[in-house]
């Protein structure tokens, strides 16, 4: 059980570090945890290697770099939203007939656009925040021995996955590697591409017809 609470708690916490790094600019305080931070350090083997941020302080780093850097890439250049690459005409669904405000809303996953640099549900900084959100419930579920409620969420995991995620994040992410300007946001899209793909096809073994053998964790 520990073994599988403490795999549970990593698949948490990389879906709550990717959705972050997508969501909006880093601030002062993240690049100080990464910084401190060795295991979230090694996730991002590029950043380690370069020059900037030992020449700059984290003010001057974010300003002058990977903020401009963030903008060029999930605002000005790139698209970052599903409806974009899954809609024939290609355009961006950010009203309420969003195939995955639905599904949000079963789940009671509500979405606050405020807080991220987002003008739709199908962000990928979103759609990343609510795996973290399900992932974090079948966590709670697994603590409680309620494994037949952490099979289900497992299974919805992977079902988003499979049907919204994975149909157009590796293209996005491919993309953000390609235009990255700064070997940052090269890694994260990295660790996201990486992890996305593991982790679909860690779900898709858990999950069968008869149960996902929580009890043998």
């Amino acid at each position: 059980m520990n073994e599988l609470l403490t795999k549970q708690l990593a698949r948490i916490n990389l879906y709550a570090l990717i959705s972050r790094v997508m969501m909006k600019e880093v601030d002062e305080d993240f690049l100080k945890t990464l910084e401190k931070d060795e295991v979230i350090l090694s996730f991002f083997p590029n950043y380690i290697q370069w020059e900037k941020p030992k020449e700059l302080d984290r003010k001057t780093l974010k300003e002058q770099f990977l903020d401009v850097d963030f903008s060029n890439l999930f605002v000005l250049h790139m698209i970052p939203y599903e409806s974009f690459y899954r809609r024939d005409d290609q355009m961006l669904e950010t009203g309420g007939d969003n195939p995955v405000v639905q599904i949000y809303n079963r789940y009671d996953f509500r979405v606050q656009l405020d807080k991220a640099r987002a003008v739709g549900p199908d962000h990928i900084g979103i759609e990343l925040e609510f795996m973290y959100m399900l992932a974090s419930s079948e966590y709670k579920a697994i603590e409680e021995g309620d494994f037949a409620a952490a099979c289900e969420i497992a299974r919805i995991e992977r079902d988003f996955l499979r049907d919204h995620l994975l149909e157009w994040a590796p293209m996005f992410l491919q993309n953000i590697k390609a235009e990255a300007g700064t070997p940052f946001y090269y890694d994260a899209a990295s660790l996201a591409l990486e992890f996305l793909l593991n982790d679909y096809e860690y779900l898709n073994a858990l999950v069968t017809d008869k149960g996902c053998g929580y009890e043998n964790g």
